[in-house]
């Protein structure tokens, strides 16, 4: 159980710096997502293609 724990804490953790790190490399060409708990979830659980999918978002509604 406590293993469980760790992992989905790992992965939340792993999940926020992929968005703060994809936020510092395109900030320079205007694409910022939010770092919220709708959007760590989606990265934490989907990994590198619910970040896409959230780009994709992103433009989908500007």
């Amino acid at each position: 159980m406590i293993k469980m724990i760790i992992n989905v804490v790992k992965k939340i953790v792993i999940g926020i710096f992929i968005l703060y790190g994809f936020n510092l490399l395109v900030s320079s060409i205007n694409i910022i997502i939010p770092i919220n708990y709708i959007t760590v979830g989606t990265v934490s659980f989907l990994g590198i293609p619910g970040l896409l999918s959230l780009v994709l978002l992103f433009f989908l509604v500007k």
